[in-house]
């Protein structure tokens, strides 16, 4: 009974919790439920112009959780900074992700100019298909040219955004992107089917619709901060100088760097375990494209409870208060996984609704159908996993969740899933539920991490 007393916080507690963690969840949640709406309009459209924006999107994953890694760092810092009241060093943790950000951006582009069409036709696999394939390669190319026009909107409100959390505001972040999000969406209605004058560009027409989102996502976040200097006191003269004291420097770059690799990895590694389905075909493909926009929609409860969890725990950490930040992780991962194993249970029975949406065949209906009750059945698991990695980020040990996240993947999912899907005969769904489940070596590794304290560790003392 004392054991479930520490998993379960106070009234004052889940109002703390909630406060952080809401805005991020609606702000997610809308991202997300746009980009389902976003996702059923281009899947009128057909199978192969839904294929192709996947497989893109999939490679934009890379790059956008590039910049998460890369930032990620001076967020540690700038969460602890921000807990014990130096506005100085939370300004100097600004301006190194803007430099990392300005970097990322330029590589990505250039990466993608370069290598885009070979990279989009590692997903395309099927016997006697190729007019789909060919179809499918030709959208992919027309929509990543577009969205690379999206890369440095994206890159600078990840920047801002990232240390308005840090420094506890979570609102605006919020309104920016549900502002960006119905732009988005109305844009995309407009311009995929050409209404109202507008011309029908299809996917051209919803990557056109995305770039001009970000746009004026990153534009109201930056207005609002600089004409807030009195809350946002890190934002006062920050393009007055662009100096970072080099000892902050390099210990961003010790603690970031794990951080940034890992995301890289884990990202090319989420688009090497799908390269690895697409061996069976393009309806495998579409499927876990309808299944992936649903699932999102419901894992931004625990996506945003690892926000909280970086938040607070570092804060508290920052602050000294090491007791209390145990306390708080402890009741910070319970109350993800409790929320987690509620909407999984009412996301297995809603699956078979959200794949008749879609105008795409039958077989890949079912298999959207079967993967979404996958991922809905591991949500807890990927609740717990969530949590239990940003509680080892918060105290600054990238080492351990380098080893813990990335390495884990490349190690022994992806091993699996390569083997799986080219040398054995196995039905594509049993085969996705055994690279999911593999999953569990990874939680009991986690929950032994983050119960020995290993975390604990204030790094802004200095």
């Amino acid at each position: 009974m004392t054991f479930v007393k520490k998993l379960v916080g106070t009234r004052e507690f889940y109002k703390e919790v909630l406060t952080v963690a809401v805005p991020i969840m609606i702000q997610n949640g809308i991202t997300n439920f746009v980009g389902l709406l976003d996702n059923i309009m281009v899947g009128r459209i057909g199978t192969e112009q839904m294929s192709g924006i996947a497989i893109v999107n999939q490679l934009l994953l890379v790059f956008n959780l590039a910049i998460f890694g890369a930032i990620s760092g001076a967020g540690i810092f700038g969460a602890q900074y921000y807990g014990c009241r130096d506005n100085k060093g939370v300004q100097h943790t600004f301006r190194y992700k803007l430099y990392i950000c300005l970097l990322l951006v330029t590589v990505g582009i250039l990466l993608f100019l370069s290598a885009g069409e070979n990279l989009i036709m590692l997903y395309l696999h099927g016997e006697g298909n190729d007019a789909a394939l060919t179809s499918t390669l030709k959208y992919g190319k027309e929509y990543l040219l577009v969205m690379l026009f999206g890369l440095l909107p994206f890159g600078l409100e990840s920047a801002y955004s990232g240390t308005l959390r840090e420094c506890g505001e979570t609102m605006v972040p919020m309104k920016a992107g549900v502002v960006a999000v119905f732009v988005n969406l109305v844009l995309n209605y407009l311009l995929i089917f050409g209404k109202f004058g507008c011309p029908e560009l299809g996917v051209t027409g919803a990557a056109i619709a995305t770039v001009i989102s970000r746009y004026v996502q990153v534009a109201i976040v930056i207005a609002w901060t600089h004409t807030h200097g009195n809350r946002m006191a890190f934002i006062e003269g920050v393009y007055k100088e662009w100096k970072i004291p080099s000892n902050l420097v390099a210990k961003i770059t010790i603690k970031g760097t794990p951080l940034m690799i890992n995301e890289i990895l884990w990202a090319a590694g989420m688009a090497t375990l799908m390269q690895c389905y697409s061996i069976r075909g393009l309806e495998v493909v579409a499927g876990l494209n309808i299944s992936s926009t649903i699932t999102n929609l419901f894992n931004v409860v625990f996506m945003s409870m690892g926000n909280a969890v970086a938040i607070i725990v570092g804060q508290l950490l920052g602050a000294g208060k090491t007791e209390e930040a145990k306390e708080t992780d402890a009741q910070l991962i319970a109350f993800s996984v409790a929320s987690c194993l509620v909407l999984g249970a009412i996301l297995i029975v809603l699956a078979p609704l959200f794949p008749k949406m879609y105008n795409t065949s039958a077989e890949a209906k079912r298999l959207a159908t079967e993967f979404i009750r996958v991922g809905a059945g591991c949500m807890p698991l990927y609740a717990f996993l969530h949590a239990a990695y940003f509680t080892l980020r918060s105290g600054g040990k990238t080492i351990i969740t380098f080893l813990f996240d990335s390495v884990y993947l490349w190690c022994l999912s992806i091993p699996l899933a390569f083997v799986l899907s080219r040398f054995t005969g196995m039905n594509i769904v049993p085969l996705y539920l055994c690279c999911q489940l593999i999953d569990i070596v990874k939680c009991i590794i986690g929950f032994v991490l983050v119960k020995k304290g290993v975390w604990i560790n204030n790094i802004v003392e200095d």
